[in-house]
């Protein structure tokens, strides 16, 4: 649980070595904290994050007292009191550095407000980390985020990315919310699908095959949860460097199992849908929910679905359609046209179909999503090597 602390310690700065560090409004909390309440922190200023070196951009005005967290870097897992300072091992610590040069590395654009991410370096072990900002105008998007923080805590998983810490932070009358999470090199998904239509080829079956499995790890590990994730698309796919997926942007995570028994209710699922669940990728029945119905954790399965579709052709097979302007909400109640010079594997091809089945109850779980994958084989010679 994070909450502002009060009653916080203004800005001291000081000299390595001299003592606690505190931050101007709270403490920097790190990752893995188990210290009793009220014990401060002493680390090497060494053992903490900078912005990333000749990065260059906007953050650069922003100096040593505004780059500072107003409020506590909450780590995943810690059990003290929510306002008290911590005191774990020196080298866990994290902090942009005084002085730094960094700039937005990646631009995203929540369902309120505004947020982007600043590329950081540790100055103890050299890693590069993200740190995801979220604009916070109400108390309504300062909720938003700390949930996204929330499920982000639920998961240790390979194919979920890990929250490293957070914290709140006071910016006049408003908020930003700090998400650390790990930097992965390879980018996103769809950066990779856009790299290669620019150079008129597509994904060979055999890595489709592979980054589709990661992704359903992921999506077994949050629906073994309960939960489902609500807005999976290519975007919010991550490679690492052994290309393997990892899912990310868990903010519009939610229960699983949404039952609906009334024409308000359905309204207010339909309201949030069209808030959190971005339009192209969305599933038929969050369109026009019914009075009387179940929502699961099957809407996941339709948006994976778009994105196996996505690493097919090069894009997902509503994006065209949401672009000219034209009602996705209607082409989504259709069978989805695959393109006809296709040469991925029939197989592959019945895998997309049962996927993007419009009737939720028709279409399969993820386990049954993995059990089809574990009995396909690699694409055979020439299969692999379509051109779009």
């Amino acid at each position: 649980m994070l909450v502002p602390p009060s009653g916080a310690p203004p800005d001291t700065p000081q000299t390595p070595g001299s003592g606690p560090r505190r931050v101007q409004g709270g403490m920097l909390v790190p990752k893995g904290c188990s210290c009793p309440p009220r014990v401060p922190h002493s680390p090497p200023p060494d053992a903490w994050v900078r912005p990333a070196a000749g990065a260059g951009g906007d953050a650069r005005a922003r100096g040593r007292g505004d780059a500072r967290a107003q409020g506590m870097l909450v780590p995943k897992g810690c059990s003290c009191s929510p306002r008290a300072p911590h005191s774990p091992p020196p080298d866990t610590w994290v902090r942009p550095a005084a002085g730094g040069d960094a700039r937005p590395t990646a631009h995203l654009a929540p369902r309120r407000g505004f947020s982007y991410v600043d590329l950081v370096e540790g100055l103890r072990d050299g890693r590069f980390y993200a740190l995801k900002r979220i604009l916070c105008h109400d108390k309504e998007d300062r909720r938003a985020a700390l949930h996204e923080a929330e499920m982000h805590g639920l998961f240790e998983h390979p194919n979920i990315l890990r929250l490293e810490a957070h914290c709140l932070v006071e910016k006049g009358t408003k908020h930003e919310a700090w998400l650390l999470l790990p930097y992965v090199q390879g980018g996103t998904l769809w950066s990779e699908v856009e790299a290669l239509r620019d150079r008129g080829a597509s994904m060979p079956e055999r890595r489709i095959l592979r980054i589709l499995h990661g992704i359903c790890r992921g999506l077994q590990a949050i629906h073994g949860k309960g939960y489902a994730h609500r807005d999976l698309k290519p975007t919010n796919v991550l490679l690492d460097e052994d290309d393997q997926a990892v899912l990310m942007d868990l903010g519009s995570m939610n229960q699983a199992r949404i039952e609906v028994n009334s024409s308000q209710e359905a309204m207010a699922v339909q309201d949030w849908a069209a808030q959190r669940c971005t339009i192209s990728y969305r599933a038929p029945e969050l369109f026009m929910v019914q009075s009387q119905c179940v929502i699961d954790e099957r809407t996941d399965i339709w948006s994976l679905g778009c994105v196996l579709y996505c690493m097919m052709f090069g894009e997902g097979p509503f994006d065209m359609i949401f672009q000219k302007g034209d009602s996705v909400a209607l082409a989504v109640q259709n069978p989805v046209a695959v393109p006809p010079d296709s040469r991925y594997s029939a197989a592959l091809h019945r895998l997309l179909s049962s996927m993007l089945t419009v009737n939720p109850q028709e279409r399969p779980h993820i386990t049954d999503v993995l059990d089809q994958l574990e009995g396909l084989e690699p694409a055979p010679a020439g299969q692999d090597t379509t051109q779009i």
